[in-house]
């Protein structure tokens, strides 16, 4: 990208640059969910429409943003920026999640939702999360995973397919 900018497009570079260090210099982190924001809070923890009741856990402000796409969810997030990973000497506290224990005690969450990705290091996440709030009197529930919407079983493989079997649910349809 640099090499095209640098060839075909010097204003475009300079509005870039300008941009990248506006950013710099502007975007902190919400003091609620940890996501980047501009103000102290972000809009999602000071909109009084958001269910103050439920707290979705993401590993990055992706997540929360696709989390967002669907539509399908009005609750608060936390954004720990990033996941436990032993091999790359990322521990729990690397990722805050003591601030995420303050952020659960300190109002109206009744349930935490967990939203890590589904690999050694978030399902690691997830387990370690879980303990640290199971004496905590607040529901801890995960995402589902399985087939896709629009997906074919001769294409999903079988460790997604094993899983949507023992993750199944009873159908009226």
């Amino acid at each position: 990208m640099a090499y095209h900018l640098l060839q075909h497009d010097r204003k475009g570079a300079q509005r870039l640059g300008d941009a990248v260090c506006h950013a710099l210099l502007t975007i902190k982190h919400c003091q609620r969910c940890n996501t980047f924001s501009e103000g102290n809070i972000c809009e999602r923890c000071a909109s009084s429409r958001r269910d103050s009741t439920l707290l979705c856990v993401v590993e990055t402000p992706i997540d929360m943003n696709m989390m967002e796409q669907t539509q399908s969810y009005q609750g608060l997030y936390y954004v720990l920026m990033g996941k436990i990973s032993p091999l790359d000497g990322v521990g729990p506290k690397d990722i805050g999640l003591d601030r995420l224990m303050a952020r659960v005690l300190d109002g109206d969450v009744q349930e935490v939702i967990l939203a890590t990705n589904y690999t050694n290091e978030g399902e690691a996440t997830a387990h370690y999360i879980t303990a640290m709030l199971a004496s905590k009197g607040v529901r801890v529930s995960r995402i589902a995973r399985g087939v896709p919407v629009g997906g074919e079983l001769e294409y999903v493989d079988s460790g997604t397919l094993a899983q949507a079997l023992r993750e199944r649910k009873a159908y009226g349809g």
